[in-house]
């Protein structure tokens, strides 16, 4: 196969081969918690999508719903009814989402929160805590940004309560927003979420959590759920899980501040394709008949004992509800994933060679992530033997 074609190999630069595990290159399908590489190897999946799918690949309630959608045009000239109906549905659930908008992406819908936060308070400054996408108003070093607009974005420490209230009170004047992956390396203390809410409204700035990796896994309305902070976050973005793989981001919160959008242009061709917000509908009804959040935490429970203690595999084990992860801080090299593949040296890898696992102890981080396991609704015991 010819990857000339796609610089840096692939669209998605979290699934370059030197970002995850060297090999396999390229997948043909995937099926529950399985993939199938190009030459028919099976895998058991630890990184679901990078998150964005929970209850398994091709599960059949979301299939099922999408294929309806697919029947009934997919994308046409009017608003669909399925748009207000996941608006409502989502509102029911997460009632701090009392008024939202619809876009494919979560970088998207954290540059609307954004957007919507400089509206609302006629700011410009925004201060950031983990990783929020790939758009200009967060990538301060990145290549290719204005200057102007990189010096009106800054970093936040996470889980540092007396760096964020000094970098806070510093810059309120002139602070839109807080925007803050509320789970980033480790689970975050109360006191610093707190600390947030506090300063925040102390500055007039906007809180913005970032949910796209916790919503649907911590909890279906995520950190801010799973942590009670209250009052709540002013916006809340959703995203990954929230259609089981299927391209679909949520901004929503405050009716006032949502009330915002129609001064200013927030627009997407196809924000409100009906596949996606079907399978966000069918995925939220699984969510809640099935207790898919406790399946994933009692998952991670019992995966975790088992986890490896040699320093070559692993360096961190992180007990946070989303995933329950494991990761290695330092760089591997392709060479350091290629001596891992016998079964025999990772127990993480099981004894036979077509069940093989590319572990999380194998990934190789890029420069601004760290990998960490991701279960799923399809993990079942016997897949994690």
């Amino acid at each position: 196969m010819n990857d000339w074609r796609v610089p840096g190999f692939t669209s998605t630069g979290s699934k370059r081969p030197d970002a995850l595990f060297g090999t396999p290159a390229r997948m043909t399908r995937a099926a529950g918690c399985r993939v199938w590489d190009e030459s028919g190897r099976e895998y058991v999946d630890f990184v679901m999508a990078l998150g964005a799918v929970a209850l398994g690949y091709g599960h059949a309630d979301v299939n099922r719903a999408a294929t309806a959608a697919i029947a009934a045009g997919v994308v046409g000239p009017l608003p669909p009814v399925a748009e207000a109906e996941l608006a409502e549905a989502l509102a029911e659930r997460i009632p701090w989402l009392e008024r939202v908008r619809f876009l494919k992406t979560g970088a998207e819908a954290v540059a609307a929160a954004v957007r919507l936060a400089r509206v609302a308070t006629a700011r410009e400054e925004i201060l950031g805590c983990g990783y929020h996408g790939w758009l200009d108003w967060c990538q301060g070093a990145a290549e290719g940004v204005p200057a102007g607009v990189r010096n009106l974005f800054a970093e936040l420490p996470f889980n540092d309560v007396a760096a964020g209230r000094e970098l806070i009170r510093a810059r309120a004047p002139r602070l839109a927003a807080v925007v803050v992956e509320p789970v980033v390396v480790s689970e975050p203390t109360r006191e610093w979420l707190q600390m947030l809410r506090v300063e925040t409204e102390r500055a007039g700035a906007i809180l913005i959590f970032d949910e796209i990796k916790t919503a649907f896994r911590l909890a279906i309305g995520g950190a801010a759920e799973r942590y009670t902070l209250k009052p709540a976050p002013d916006l809340v973005v959703l995203g990954k899980a929230l259609a089981n793989g299927f391209p679909l981001a949520v901004v929503g919160g405050r009716a006032d501040l949502m009330n915002a959008a129609n001064r200013t242009w927030i627009s997407s061709t196809l924000a409100t394709e009906g596949v996606a917000l079907a399978a966000a509908r069918a995925t939220l009804e699984v969510f809640e008949r099935d207790g898919v959040c406790e399946h994933i935490h009692r998952i991670g429970t019992r995966l975790l004992p088992g986890s490896p203690a040699s320093p070559r595999c692993v360096s961190c084990i992180t007990r946070r509800r989303i995933c329950r992860g494991v990761w290695r801080c330092a760089p591997l090299s392709a060479a350091s994933c290629s001596s891992a593949r016998p079964t025999t040296s990772c127990p993480w890898r099981t004894t036979r060679a077509r069940w093989t696992v590319p572990s999380p102890c194998c990934m190789r981080p890029c420069a601004r992530f760290r990998r960490a396991c991701t279960y799923s609704r399809a993990g079942r015991p016997r897949s994690l033997r």
